[in-house]
């Protein structure tokens, strides 16, 4: 399978449709790593952060907000500011 967030065996739990720290999970590990780093096809997203209300602009598919650290995702099949998911405010990147 591509590197697409297509619901793949990803190893972990949850899959392209979960929410909050479930789906961070899940994008975070799709297809060994290789889908968190990646640039959002199409561009950044322009997100308020769930954690501390900030703006700021969400880069990868697996992101953080520069002001409190919080952790952010979006499934790769739809990058859309809607479908941005938080993990919640106790949760780090490994």
């Amino acid at each position: 399978m591509s590197g697409c967030g297509c619901g793949c065996s990803s190893g972990g739990s949850g899959g392209p449709y979960s929410q909050g720290k479930e789906l961070v999970e899940f994008v975070y590990n799709a297809h060994g790593g290789g889908v968190r780093d990646q640039l959002i096809t199409r561009g950044p997203l322009n997100v308020v952060c769930q954690g501390c209300s900030k703006p700021f602009e969400m880069k990868t598919y697996v992101d953080s907000c520069p002001d409190c650290g919080g952790v952010h995702a979006v499934a790769p099949m739809n990058p859309t500011i809607e479908n941005v998911q938080f993990a919640g405010k106790d949760f780090k990147l490994p």
